[in-house]
């Protein structure tokens, strides 16, 4: 997952392969409730690992449930089963909608002293109408802050409220369905000895999310009626019962940035369709409908159980006018398809997306106008004009306003003709509900390596340059390279391989290098599955490493898997060739360097801390020699390439290096 205070999204070509989504928020929170309302435990296989689950999650333990999260198996919930919640407590709801709205309704009807709170946005998303409804009931609860929303004060000394059943419940229907939601799962635990029913005043807006409440409602016994979506009867006699293990679905509305994907782009040649894994047509969630707004604007669509096949067909795509209440979040994706349209979309019926993460209108208004389109809104309704040519495209820093839908649905701007970059803010707002979209949009993204963005650090011996570029590498979200370990680490795994380090073994050795499992996370040196940091430090290591890099084979094939190094987002590459020799039309190149002494001074702190003598003197001839050598090379010699910065950062830190490299950076972008 990026936690980067922004992610540079270079331009994208096209995209291919299979790509397997994430569990449905939607379902995975109503599931965790609905388990810990029942008796016994239930096992939710592929349940949603976010920020919104584990919300819910840290709720219910502190409400006396049990929660097992055994690593790569299901998570075990051990429900109520009719037992009172832990109280008093205290439940921060973080900005999870669909968590602190049915909490607030089960626990009104369970009794206890509770409060639940969040984040600074959720306290500004609505809660009153179904606040309201509960206080008709006879439910005592109390706002903290603002008149009808969060936080609130949920308080029964005495045990479960008496509640008021003979007539309906009324709820309003045309803010969130989140509050119909919310009664139809805890009102089951009020009509043990009557029906209970709910009537909704107003059009029932965002209708498939209650059709996922239902159908999961009926899997754990609750056989709920409605009449028009309008009028809705919990039976007599309702009573919670675990169904034992539970699949969660992928979420379509997830789904919703690969079908457009697939509607956008080709894939290379060569490779299959765009395929997406863990939904398919027969998927019980409302945003599966979105299959037919992309149908509509031209994509090519297949599926089956659990799988969707997504191929561009016409194109430009076509605009097109559609009432959206069927799928109020996945339409968020068509706002971005629009504008590689041939004629304006229109998104109607959208009045839900104001109380959303954020204004999710405003929002998407501002931000597509950076792009360089023009955008037109109503109370309810939003319009988007096409960008037909490359150049009315502009590069654009996307604001994401903590809302994961705007920062997935902008990435798919970098799919743009004219070429040019896109930048998310706060890329790490995905936790919400997709915490590796990112991850999982560069595994299916393709585009031309001159397209992917390589920083080079080159720089003598001891200049700090592996610790600067690591840094670089982590605060721009892209992948490193260490280059100065990759013979070491050749010759680390030659030894462990059985392979002799000479002339006669070239081959071996070469082929050896070509396929080398190296990779750089977390500070350390992976070969495999196996930590080498320690391990190519060692003196022999140094010396088996120096036999290896006399192999003209292996070093072609040490060349090769380096320029492999280059994967979407971007790499940052450390060494002494890599702007001269290996990646010569890199757009930024640096030379990091120092004096011998400053090298020496820190060589010889290296050394104390490790437990090894030295003098700093005998320290400093050592690498004043080895630089003569690298400089005097007949292949690739230790120098700035042409067009490289130099970077003394004798007298700097190492953070003041980094952020002079990143300025340098900055002062490249488009943005």
């Amino acid at each position: 997952m990026y936690t980067t205070a922004f992610l540079d999204v270079p331009p994208l070509a096209g995209a291919g392969g299979s790509v397997r989504l994430p569990g449905s928020k939607s379902i995975s929170n109503r599931v965790l409730l609905l388990a810990a309302l029942s008796a016994g435990t239930t096992e939710v296989h592929d349940l949603l690992a976010s920020d919104d689950t584990r919300v819910m999650l840290d709720a219910l333990r502190q409400l006396g449930c049990g929660v097992e999260e055994p690593a790569g198996g299901p998570v075990r919930i051990t429900g109520l089963g009719g037992s009172a919640p832990h109280s008093p407590a205290q439940l921060f709801m973080g900005n999870a909608g669909t968590a602190i709205r049915p909490l607030t309704a089960a626990l009104a009807l369970l009794g206890g002293e509770f409060t639940l709170s969040g984040v600074p946005r959720m306290h500004e998303r609505p809660i009153g109408d179904l606040v309201d409804a509960l206080r008709q009931l006879g439910c005592g609860i109390d706002y903290l802050g603002n008149d009808g929303y969060p936080p609130l004060r949920i308080g029964h000394t005495g045990g479960a409220p008496t509640l008021r059943l003979e007539a309906p419940i009324r709820v309003r229907g045309d803010v969130s369905s989140q509050f119909l939601t919310a009664l139809l799962m805890a009102l089951p635990l009020a009509a043990a000895t009557q029906d209970v029913v709910i009537e909704v005043e107003g059009e029932l807006i965002s209708r498939p999310y209650i059709h996922i409440t239902l159908e999961l409602l009926a899997r754990f016994g609750i056989a709920v009626r409605h009449e028009d979506w309008q009028r809705f009867t919990i039976p007599a006699g309702s009573r919670y019962a675990s169904p034992g293990s539970i699949h969660v679905e992928a979420d379509a509305s997830s789904a919703s940035y690969f079908i457009a994907l697939g509607a956008l782009t080709t894939p290379a040649e060569g490779q299959n369709a765009l395929k997406i894994l863990g939904v398919g047509l027969d998927s019980i969630q409302g945003d599966i409908r979105f299959v037919e707004a992309a149908q509509a604007m031209g994509a090519r669509v297949q599926g089956g159980p659990g799988w969707l096949q997504i191929e561009r067909g016409a194109w430009p795509l076509r605009g097109i006018d559609l009432d959206c209440n069927h799928i109020p979040d996945a339409a968020m994706t068509l706002a971005v398809m629009a504008l590689y349209a041939d004629a304006p979309t229109t998104l109607r019926n959208i009045a839900s997306w104001r109380v959303k993460e954020t204004d999710r209108i405003a929002a998407m208004v501002y931000e597509l106008r950076k792009l360089g389109t023009r955008v037109e809104e109503g109370a309810d309704w939003l319009r988007v004009h096409p960008l037909p040519a490359a150049a009315d495209w502009r590069a654009a820093s996307i604001h994401t306003y903590d809302d994961h839908r705007v920062a997935m649905c902008f990435s798919l701007a970098a799919f743009n003709p004219a070429g040019l970059p896109v930048r998310i803010q706060d890329p790490r707002c995905v936790a919400k509900t997709f915490p590796d979209y990112f991850e999982a949009l560069f595994s299916v993204a393709q585009t031309p390596p001159e397209h992917i963005p390589v920083i080079c650090i080159d720089g003598p011996t001891a200049s700090g340059k592996g610790t600067v570029a690591a840094a670089v590498a982590q605060r721009l979200g892209y992948h490193f390279l260490d280059s100065g370990s990759m013979y070491r680490t050749t010759a680390l795994a030659a030894m462990r391989a059985g392979i002799p380090i000479d002339a006669q073994h070239e081959p071996e050795l070469a082929a050896l290098a070509r396929t080398l499992p190296v990779r750089f996370a977390g500070g350390s040196i992976w070969l495999g599955a196996d930590d080498i940091t320690d391990a190519i430090r060692t003196e022999e290591a140094g010396m088996n490493a120096s036999r290896v890099s006399t192999l003209a084979q292996v070093r072609e094939a040490l060349v090769a898997l380096q320029l492999s190094f280059r994967r979407l987002p971007g790499l940052v590459a450390d060494g002494r060739d890599m702007g001269t020799v290996i990646f010569p039309q890199a757009p930024l190149k640096v030379y990091l360097t120092a004096s011998a002494a400053v090298r020496a001074e820190r060589r010889h702190k290296q050394l104390i801390s490790k437990g090894i003598s030295s003098t700093i003197a005998d320290l400093r001839a050592d690498l004043e020699a080895r630089d003569a050598r690298d400089a005097n090379r007949a292949v690739a010699p230790l120098r700035p390439a042409e067009d490289a910065l130099v970077l003394d950062n004798s007298l700097l830190t190492i953070d003041e290096a980094v952020a002079q490299v990143i300025a340098w950076w900055q002062a490249r972008q488009p943005f």
